[in-house]
């Protein structure tokens, strides 16, 4: 039981230290470009060369505007990587303007209502008693949980997301960097 407590609070010290050290930064680098706390979500993510992808779909789901907006917002932002890793096609397709609805279902999955760095999240996971379920915008449920003293996202499908970059602090909200696109249950 007591080697069980340690092993818990070294990975959640872990995953509190690695979120600590994004934040830390004045203004994290993110796909190659500064971001900015008093610029937008959309703003800062339109410089970013890993998220051009991530852009083009806000855009093709007319969701511009929204994230531009006053928030708060939370953004698991996957990186183009994270889309190209998605079967052959499922981009082009989901860009196409017939499937607006399914690309807006998607988006809005990566997207929470509240302004939450990294260690309310982990003290979140930590009061849940390992894994907490976050509510989003297009209504899917996440979890949300340290393993090996990374914090992962779990989508509706099971697929697990690793934040890479936590606590990009933004004028509405903030963004945290993830390396897969996180699904609804279909």
């Amino acid at each position: 039981m007591k080697r069980t407590f340690i092993a818990a609070a070294t990975a959640t010290l872990l995953a509190t230290t690695a979120f600590a050290d994004n934040h830390m930064a004045k203004n994290p680098m993110v796909g190659g470009a500064e971001m900015f706390s008093d610029k937008t979500i959309v703003e800062n993510a339109v410089n970013s060369a890993d998220h051009s992808t991530l852009v083009a779909a806000v855009q093709t789901a007319g969701f511009v505007e929204t994230l531009s907006g006053e928030g708060p917002f939370t953004v698991f932002a996957p990186t183009n990587d994270a889309f190209a890793a998605l079967p052959e096609g499922t981009v082009e397709t989901l860009l196409q303007p017939e499937n607006k609805d399914q690309l807006t279902k998607i988006l809005t999955c990566h997207v929470v209502a509240a302004d939450v760095m990294s260690e309310a999240l982990v003290g979140m996971i930590n009061d849940a008693g390992g894994t907490y379920e976050i509510a989003t915008v297009g209504g899917c449920t996440l979890k949300a949980m340290v393993t090996d003293g990374m914090v992962m996202i779990e989508d509706e499908q099971g697929g697990a997301a690793t934040v890479t970059i936590a606590d990009v602090d933004q004028s509405n909200g903030v963004i945290h960097v993830v390396d897969k696109v996180l699904l609804p249950a279909m």
